[in-house]
């Protein structure tokens, strides 16, 4: 069956972990296209003063407190959007929570509570998104937010790595299940990089210093972008950022070399040089601080993902590719040409080869492009 997905404008978005971060951001960037917004998070307060601010602005947004690691509350939330607006076109499951501790150090409950969160809480907005879609018979999608650590794990959060891989392995098969009976709805799953969001600010950290992104580090917009485009374009897959995607493809075909990166990059990336915040104070167990889109992070911030774009577009991507391709082959083309010439010219015995020019801001611009769309 070939879906055909509704215009963001004329749908109804369900929004899990809306009140900071992803959640918030997509919610904003939702209600400016004309999307009407059903907004869930543990936050009461954040959530309804986020609703407020969308409905000021001309907007249509309610505000309904839930906490996704309860099974009642998910329903009482897809209740809340049925009496408020009748249906529902796009189920987005975001929210989650992270824990930073070593596998033997973090605590069995601590362990199981995450996953409530993180898979468990994805798992029950599934099933009730596919039932409503099923059930209408017309066209709908579930987003579920994944991780490039779903795709391989990663030490310091092992937890956090495990619910995130349990978690893609489930929505592959959901959509395989729900692809063979012809059921009308589009799966994708979203694979986010490192995002600059308040996530490890929430986290419940066992570490002596806070946990804080370093490196390569991606706004929380391009996470937004490519969870509105899989609102209305059926995609499998949507990656964000260029880090994400060598994850998923590197990794399975050189698994002990990747283990040994992460080893040496993983520890000192993932804190900051200052105290860790308390292990008591964090949003595992009770409601995090809301309204801040994003974190305390030092690393390397680009404006936005490139490779969002190329899957949004990806004939003009390949098509930009192929141009930098031919248009590298000529330049090196024409410098070999050029080469012999200007050797016969000099005396022997003279060295004339050109000094080494630093690379141009243009040129390290064109080959970021050609990463992330490769």
């Amino acid at each position: 069956m070939k879906l055909s997905l509704k215009p963001l404008a004329q749908q109804v978005i369900v929004l899990t972990g809306a009140s900071s971060g992803i959640g918030l951001v997509t919610a904003r960037l939702a209600a400016r296209r004309g999307a009407r917004l059903v907004l869930a998070a543990r936050n009461a307060d954040a959530l309804e003063a986020l609703a407020q601010e969308i409905r000021r602005q001309g907007g249509q947004a309610i505000a309904v407190p839930t906490d996704v690691s309860r099974e009642d509350d998910i329903a009482r939330l897809a209740a809340a959007a049925l009496a408020e607006f009748g249906t529902f076109d796009t189920w987005v499951n975001n929210a989650c929570v992270s824990i930073f501790g070593s596998c033997e150090e973090v605590t069995i409950p601590d362990m199981r509570h995450m996953f409530d969160t993180v898979f468990w809480g994805q798992v029950y907005g599934s099933r009730l998104a596919v039932r409503h879609f099923r059930a209408r018979g017309a066209a709908g999608a579930l987003v579920n937010v994944g991780s490039l650590f779903g795709d391989w794990p990663t030490p310091v959060q092992s937890t956090y790595a495990s619910a995130k891989h349990v978690l893609h392995g489930w929505t592959s098969a959901l959509r395989m299940e729900l692809e063979k009976e012809d059921a009308p709805v589009s799966v994708t799953l979203v694979h986010p990089g490192r995002i600059d969001t308040p996530y490890n600010e929430h986290a419940r950290s066992y570490l002596a210093k806070q946990p804080s992104h370093r490196g390569m580090v991606y706004p929380p917009e391009a996470v937004a972008e490519a969870i509105l485009f899989a609102a209305a374009h059926p995609k499998r897959d949507m990656y964000v950022g260029f880090q994400a995607k060598i994850f998923a493809l590197l990794a399975p075909i050189i698994p002990s070399i990747t283990d040994k990166v992460l080893e040496a990059w993983m520890y000192p990336s993932q804190h900051d040089e200052r105290p860790s915040r308390s292990r008591e104070d964090n949003a595992l167990y009770h409601a995090g601080y809301g309204l801040h889109e994003r974190g305390t992070h030092h690393g390397w911030f680009r404006r936005g993902s490139l490779y969002v774009q190329a899957q949004q577009h990806p004939l003009l991507a390949w098509a930009a590719v192929a141009g930098l391709g031919l248009a590298a082959t000529a330049l090196a083309r024409a410098r070999k040409a050029k080469t012999p010439n200007a050797q016969e010219l000099m005396p022997a015995g003279v060295d004339s080869s050109p000094p080494a020019q630093p690379m141009s801001d243009s040129l390290l611009e064109d080959v970021l492009v050609v990463e992330e769309i490769g």
